[in-house]
């Protein structure tokens, strides 16, 4: 590749190998099976037996187990392949995402350059088209006892999506690719690679966020990249007084600053770590990142190069796997439905893909480039510039913030790609049960917030509607708890936009004391606290609970529940729970048949007993429908209120009145945020 005047070569990516040689997450960094493309959707058709056929085809495994010695990994970077064997590096971390860099950045050009030790290994290139049919590029057979290998390619017909990556075949002797890197040819002005802050908000994680400190402290190709780590400390337990910790402070040494406060949230500890890092103003971005994650530091580094050579300041975000099943991929983007104004991924991708069953080069849908609306804040990447031009967090404490932020910035011009190759292992939030703990008030409040600035729609579309229908839901399956706390987030969303920071500090309080007035909401971790389950009459037919009704049943349910709260409960339902139910079948459609109901948890950890109360349900459906109706009624003027205010709720000024208790008295003292740069 011949170098431009005006131009230097910089590296987007290089082959990496699993850390600790971890084979659990292999599938990830190299595929050892043969590709084994699903069918075209456009094959298929458009019948709904089809249809439904094929995605159950497409969640089959193609994987044969094969896997490798771990001895073969000989470092970070190389790895042996034995005589005769083909290993290909089509994978999350070492695939190249051409159509990422051919949308989103200024790189019209790559060159992929293949160190190889041992004669007789064939590399070949391959590259994608969106719809996931490979064709091969170019190869080459190493005939000394150690070259490179070098391939020049064009990003040009990756306008819809598509990868490249490279096989290499060991013939007679084993051989080494000790190495790989993709670079390209940028302007001089793009030379010298940016810097970040790492704002981690934690609370009474002490062990798992000094683990998150010490990965990222030892990490030798990070350390250029890293200008600061700013810990928003906001719990009870310490980071600080973990035994891990010494060993995180010996690592990032004064790179590292701790900044203790009052329990705000994760907006409030994210908004914190943005405000601190303009303050500052030597970073070129700010990364938010959750404090019990595992990161794959290499996609820390990516993200900066994609950041640096966006053709315009860019939020990078990346993509979450879980931490129990480490091949497993959440979503591979992440888009606010404008109509239902709820963050989905899109139609056209497959949340909780298992990449170790099925790789990227076997499923046709990974193929396709996927346009995001936000990325979620366990690792995303935020320009300086960004930050400074469209304010900070809002003051929401949980849930929304980070999609709220994505919206804003879209609207100001500036997107947000979620990058392949840049991921975090983090706790599933299938595990998670937030839609009817304390977590359901921050989940419904935020959501009309974000909707009330962003919502394209008249009224938020269909968000009133769907609103109204849970909380039916909750009502009918005796969560009387999660309804109340619904209403109070009705409620304070109808106040108005002045009152989030003054509720930031106290509402969480405010939701635990109102939720613990309910015994739904009453968790016990022993089940001899319940009485035993007891029923005047046995099930009909003895139906079994873990049947799932047909949609048509649902819909006779959902008519007839609200009816049946009228009747007053079964007297034995007083005194016993009719029935114990897991928390994976406590369907609405099922709790609601019962007076009464003993309910474990999500975690595994608790159970509730649930109550039917006849007087409580008409009182809460009475405000339900209240409420409902004001916000249909006054959404035009409470919409113009919250935009007209968005600029000012967000803004450093406003953040730092709130962070006043916690800042030391010299904050007053500090740049003016308006002539921040």
């Amino acid at each position: 590749m011949s170098t431009p005047t005006g131009t230097v070569t910089r590296r987007l990516q290089r082959q990496i190998m699993p850390i600790g040689r971890d084979l659990d997450v292999l599938p990830l960094y190299i595929d050892l099976e043969e590709a084994s493309l699903d069918a075209d959707k456009y094959q298929v058709g458009g019948t709904q037996g089809a249809k439904e056929l094929n995605n159950a085809a497409i969640r089959q495994s193609t994987s044969t187990g094969r896997t490798i010695n771990p001895d073969h990994i000989l470092d970070r970077t190389a790895l042996r392949i034995e005589a005769g064997e083909r290993v290909s590096f089509g994978s999350y971390f070492n695939a190249f995402p051409a159509s990422y860099w051919r949308r989103w950045s200024i790189v019209d050009d790559v060159r992929l350059s293949v160190g190889v030790r041992g004669a007789g290994a064939t590399v070949i290139v391959y590259k994608s088209m969106a719809n996931g049919r490979s064709q091969r590029v170019d190869s080459t057979t190493t005939t000394g006892p150690e070259e490179t290998v070098v391939f020049d390619l064009t990003l040009t017909p990756f306008i819809d999506g598509g990868w490249y990556w490279y096989d290499v075949v060991a013939a007679d002797e084993d051989v080494v690719v000790t190495g790989a890197e993709w670079t390209a040819q940028v302007p001089a002005d793009r030379a010298e690679h940016g810097t970040l802050d790492i704002a981690i908000t934690t609370m009474n994680r002490p062990d798992f966020c000094a683990d998150l400190l010490t990965q990222l402290g030892e990490d030798d190709e990070l350390a250029p990249y890293l200008d600061q780590i700013l810990v928003m400390e906001q719990g009870t337990k310490k980071v600080a007084d973990s035994e891990r910790f010494p060993r995180a402070e010996k690592a990032l040494g004064e790179r590292l600053r701790i900044i203790e406060q009052g329990n705000l949230g994760g907006s409030g500890g994210y908004a914190r770590g943005q405000m601190e890092s303009l303050h500052k103003g030597t970073a070129t971005y700010t990364m938010m990142m959750d404090d019990d994650v595992v990161c794959e530091p290499e996609g820390i580094v990516r993200a900066v190069t994609f950041g640096d050579l966006a053709k315009r300041p860019t939020i990078v975000g990346g993509h979450m796997f879980s931490l129990y099943a480490r091949a497993t991929l959440h979503s591979f983007g992440e888009i606010v439905q404008p109509w239902r104004f709820w963050w989905m991924s899109p139609l056209d991708t497959y949340p909780e893909w298992d990449l170790a069953a099925r790789n990227i080069r076997s499923a046709r849908w990974l193929h396709k480039r996927v346009d995001v609306d936000f990325n979620g804040w366990f690792m995303c990447l935020i320009p300086r510039q960004v930050i400074a031009e469209i304010g900070l967090s809002l003051p929401l404490f949980i849930k929304w913030d980070d999609s709220e932020y994505g919206l804003r910035a879209k609207a100001a011009g500036y997107p947000t790609v979620t990058f392949p190759g840049a991921a975090v292992w983090h706790v599933p939030w299938t595990d998670k049960n937030d839609a009817v703990d304390w977590q359901a008030y921050f989940h419904l409040r935020n959501r009309f917030v974000a909707a009330l600035l962003h919502s394209t729609y008249p009224r938020g579309g269909r968000l009133i509607r769907e609103s109204l229908n849970h909380q039916i839901a909750h009502l009918v399956s005796m969560q009387y708890s999660t309804a109340e706390m619904r209403l109070l987030a009705l409620e304070d969303v109808l106040d108005g936009p002045q009152r989030l920071h003054e509720l930031l500090p106290t509402r969480l309080g405010d939701v635990n004391a109102l939720r613990k007035q309910f015994s739904d909401a009453r968790l016990e971790s022993d089940p001899d606290v319940f009485p035993p389950v007891r029923r005047a009459k046995p099930p009909k037919r003895g139906k079994d609970l873990t049947e799932v009704p047909s949609r048509r049943s649902q819909l006779i349910t959902a008519g007839l529940a609200p009816l049946r709260q009228l009747k007053k409960p079964r007297p034995l339902s007083r005194e016993y729970p009719e029935v114990e139910i897991r928390a994976m079948d406590a369907k609405w459609y099922r709790l609601a048949s019962f007076d009464s109901a003993v309910v474990s948890m999500n975690d595994g950890t608790s159970a509730a007993l649930y109550q039917r109360d006849h007087a409580t349900f008409l009182q809460l459906m009475k405000r339900t429908l209240e409420l409902h109706e004001r916000l249909r009624r006054e959404w035009p003027e409470l919409a113009a209120r919250y935009r007209d205010s968005l600029a000012e709720i967000t803004s450093p000024e406003a953040w730092q009145r709130t962070f006043a208790p916690w800042l030391p008295e010299s904050a007053g003292e500090e740049t003016d945020p308006k002539d921040l740069p």
